[in-house]
C-alpha cells in the first residue's frame, strides 16, 4: 500500500470515528430532552402522593377546597380551564384561519407580508401585558357595556345571568382568545403555504372562482394540518397563567353563567403555591400542576401528530 493510500485509510478512520462521535453528542442532547420531561413528571407525581392517596379520584371530582381543613377538590379549577380554552378556541379558531386565508391567498405580497408580522408580533408580548391591558381596559368595558347588554337581552338563557362584574369567565374568553390567535394563524399559514400549487391551478382551470377555489381546493387538502393548529392553541390556552389569573376572578366556583368569576388550574398554582403552609396544601396543589401536565402533553402530541402528516405528504408530493 503506497504512502497516499494510507493517509487516505486514515484520515477515513478519523472521519468516522468523529462521525461516531458527533452522533453520540447530538443523540445525547435529543435523549436528554425526553430525561427533563420524564423527571418533571416522576418528581412531580412523587410529591402528588399524599393527596392521591389520602383522596384518590375524589380530588379530581370533588368540589371543596379548604387548606384549613385539610380539603381539597380540583374540580372548579378543572372547569374553569376546560370552558375558558374551548370557549376561546371557538372564537378564535375563525378569526385565525380567515386571516391566515388572506395573508396566503388574497393580500397583495407586501400586505400580507406586513401583516403576517403584526400577527408574530402579537406572540412576543408578555402575558402580563395582557392581563395589565384586560384589568385596567377590557374589564371595564365589559362590566359598563358588553354585560350589562347581555344580561339585558340574553338574559333568559343561564350562560348570561349575573351582576356585570367586568372580570370573570368572560373576561378570561377574550384574553385567551386574543393570545392564541397569533399561533393559530402562523401555523394555519404555513400549512395553507403547504398545499400544492398544481390543485390551486386544476380549480382555476376548471373555472373555479377565488372562494371556490379556497374551499374546494385549499381548505380541505390543509384541514388536518388547521386541525392541529387549533389543538396547538388549545394547548396554549389551557396552560396559560398570568394574563388570566388577572381577569377571572379567582373563584373556585362551577357556574354556566359567563359572567361569574371563575378560576383555573395555573391560576391557583400561582395564587397559593406560596402560601402553601402544609405538605398536604402543596401536595394537592402538585396534583393539579401533575393534572395540567398531562393535558398538555396529550394536546400538543396531538397537534404535533397532525402537523406531521402535513409535513409528510408535502414532502412525499401527495395530497395533503
Amino acid at each position: 500500500m503506497s504512502h497516499d493510500e494510507q493517509v487516505r485509510d486514515i484520515d477515513s478512520a478519523k472521519g468516522i470515528s468523529g462521525d461516531r462521535i458527533f452522533k453520540m453528542i447530538t443523540l445525547g442532547f435529543a435523549f436528554s430532552i425526553i430525561l427533563i420531561l420524564l423527571l418533571i413528571t416522576v418528581g412531580m407525581a412523587v410529591e402528588s402522593i399524599p393527596t392521591l392517596k389520602l383522596f384518590g379520584w375524589k380530588f379530581i371530582t370533588g368540589s371543596d377546597w379548604d387548606a384549613v381543613q385539610g380539603q381539597f377538590g380540583a374540580l372548579p379549577y378543572i372547569w374553569g380551564s376546560i370552558v375558558s380554552s374551548l370557549l376561546a378556541i371557538l372564537i378564535a379558531t375563525p378569526l385565525s384561519v380567515g386571516t391566515a386565508l388572506f395573508i396566503t391567498e388574497i393580500a397583495p405580497g407586501k400586505l400580507g407580508g406586513a401583516i403576517a408580522s403584526l400577527v408574530e408580533l402579537l406572540a412576543a408580548i408578555p402575558s402580563v401585558i395582557y392581563g395589565l391591558w384586560g384589568i385596567l381596559v377590557m374589564a371595564p368595558w365589559l362590566q359598563h357595556t358588553v354585560e350589562p347588554f347581555l344580561s339585558d337581552h340574553f338574559g333568559f338563557l343561564p350562560f348570561f345571568r349575573g351582576a356585570p362584574y367586568g372580570v370573570g369567565m368572560l373576561a378570561a374568553v377574550f384574553i385567551i382568545m386574543i393570545m392564541i390567535i397569533p399561533i393559530i394563524t402562523s401555523i394555519t399559514k404555513e400549512v395553507l403555504l403547504a398545499v400544492p400549487r398544481s390543485q390551486k391551478e386544476a380549480a382555476v382551470a376548471l373555472g373555479a372562482t377565488r372562494w371556490e377555489t379556497i374551499r374546494m381546493a385549499v381548505l380541505p387538502y390543509g384541514r388536518s394540518g388547521i386541525l392541529g393548529a387549533v389543538v396547538l392553541g388549545l394547548g396554549r390556552a389551557i396552560g396559560e397563567t398570568m394574563a388570566v389569573t388577572m381577569v377571572i376572578g379567582n373563584t373556585p366556583q362551577i357556574s354556566l353563567s359567563l359572567l361569574a368569576p371563575a378560576y383555573t388550574m395555573p391560576s391557583v398554582i400561582a395564587n397559593e403555591f406560596a402560601e402553601a403552609s402544609s405538605k398536604l396544601h402543596s401536595a394537592a396543589l402538585m396534583e393539579i400542576g401533575l393534572i395540567l401536565l398531562v393535558i398538555t402533553l396529550i394536546i400538543n402530541i396531538t397537534a404535533r401528530v397532525l402537523i406531521w402528516g402535513v409535513t409528510r405528504q408535502r414532502t412525499s408530493g401527495g395530497q395533503i
